[in-house]
């Protein structure tokens, strides 16, 4: 039986105070307590669809502002899934997943490059935000996860409606389902799947 790959990072500054203990090779549980409710619910939904057994406390200065919470969590769950997959031999290293969520749909595809980029087209109709969160401070989490891990992303909405909450929950099931994909271990696959010979 192949080595469970799991990690934890911790991470304290003048502003936060985050742990994060991730296994890829989870079944879905989740303890998560951030101080910020939706992106509680948000990595909760993450977790589950994922297949990644997560826990997360995160102390931040919410008085200010949600940013340095929500980035510095994006942070050490980048960091997270860089050390848990190694040297990252045998993965199958892409990942493509399609979800709806009633009226949204969002399409998320994932390379663990090495490169990190995001590229988002995130033109909606739907209200700015939901219970203070919104699609910019979902780009700044994504943004510092992926800059840490490093991968590269590309999302796209496909549909969206009136409500932000659905879009949200859309992206981040589709994100989950591709890293999946893309972590999962392919028995075919010797040596890091690069001709480089290295991600």
């Amino acid at each position: 039986m192949a080595k469970m790959r799991k990690t934890q990072v911790k991470r304290k500054t003048r502003e936060t105070d985050i742990l994060v203990k991730l296994n890829i090779d989870g079944k879905g549980k989740s303890k998560i307590k951030t101080g910020i409710a939706f992106l509680d619910h948000m990595l909760e939904l993450f977790a589950k669809h994922g297949l990644f057994d997560l826990e997360i406390k995160a102390k931040g200065d919410l008085q200010v502002d949600i940013h340095h919470t929500n980035e510095d969590i994006g942070i050490c769950l980048g960091q997270g899934f860089n050390k848990a997959l190694g040297t990252k031999k045998g993965i199958r290293r892409f990942g493509d997943k399609t979800v709806p969520m009633d009226e949204a749909l969002a399409r998320v595809v994932i390379d663990i490059s090495g490169r990190p980029f995001l590229n988002s087209d995130w033109q909606v109709r739907s209200p700015e935000s939901v219970e203070g969160y919104n699609l910019e401070y979902a780009r700044q989490f994504l943004q510092a996860m992926i800059n840490n891990f490093p991968i590269t992303v590309n999302i796209s909405v496909l549909a969206s409606g009136p409500d932000m909450h659905h879009l949200l929950e859309a992206i981040f099931k589709a994100f989950a389902r591709s890293l999946d994909e893309a972590t999962q271990l392919d028995p075919r696959i010797k040596g890091v799947p690069s001709t480089k010979g290295r991600l």
